[in-house]
């Protein structure tokens, strides 16, 4: 454990990643521990909808900033994705060191977003995982964000959502999602969906259409 700079009196909120949130008042602290007064304790029961993020593999650590970026803004799921297009090749030598990273990058944006309740970082897959995974997991309403589709998000309201238990974003690489990709997540259940006019980063796809989804599924109410 690391404590930051704190004085006695201040308020500080301890929480389990899986709902709880203990309020407490900061008595002292050393290197690797403190001593705190908790005031009280509730805890944050699991969003009526689950959002899950399908994220593809991308140059530059934008597929971590989405991870980021999607975590602040309360994805309950995240998915890494080998995408056919992906740069960023997960090898099996290296995937589990690639896959702590994501968890590291998870955990601290949870902590900065005082979230209660962390999101799950899913197993990788690849295309063929991923086509496999939208049939096996058809209570969950999937999209998946391409800028070609014919549906675009204006089209949608909150009846679309109504009931809905889970809904999962799939977001490709820089270089796009291959025809045939697109073609097998659809006959596995998948929609194809234009989030806007703008064409956006890997990095930023995914958050916006979070953001978008917390707006019209009332999270943000």
């Amino acid at each position: 454990m690391t404590v930051r700079r704190m004085r006695s009196g201040e308020t500080v909120d301890l929480v389990d990643g899986a709902g709880t949130r203990a309020s407490c008042e900061f008595l002292n602290g050393e290197k690797d521990s403190m001593t705190v007064r908790v005031a009280s304790v509730t805890h944050e029961p699991a969003p009526a909808t689950e959002f899950v993020l399908v994220q593809a593999l991308a140059k530059g650590d934008r597929d971590l900033q989405a991870a980021e970026s999607a975590t602040e803004l309360g994805v309950d799921r995240v998915i890494p994705w080998q995408a056919d297009r992906s740069i960023v090749r997960l090898k099996p030598e290296r995937a589990a060191k690639t896959l702590a990273k994501w968890q590291s990058t998870m955990t601290a944006a949870a902590k900065q977003s005082r979230r209660a309740r962390w999101p799950e970082l899913g197993e990788h897959v690849n295309s063929n995982g991923l086509a496999a995974l939208i049939q096996e997991q058809a209570e969950t309403r999937w999209f998946v964000l391409h800028e070609s589709s014919d549906f675009s998000w204006g089209g949608l309201s909150s009846d679309e959502f109504t009931g809905v238990e889970s809904i999962g974003l799939i977001v490709g690489p820089e270089g796009g999602i291959s025809d045939q990709e697109l073609e097998r997540f659809v006959a596995a259940g998948a929609r194809p969906l234009k989030l806007g006019n703008e064409v956006m980063r890997a990095s930023t796809a995914g958050p916006a259409a979070l953001a978008a989804l917390s707006a019209v599924t009332g999270r943000w109410a």
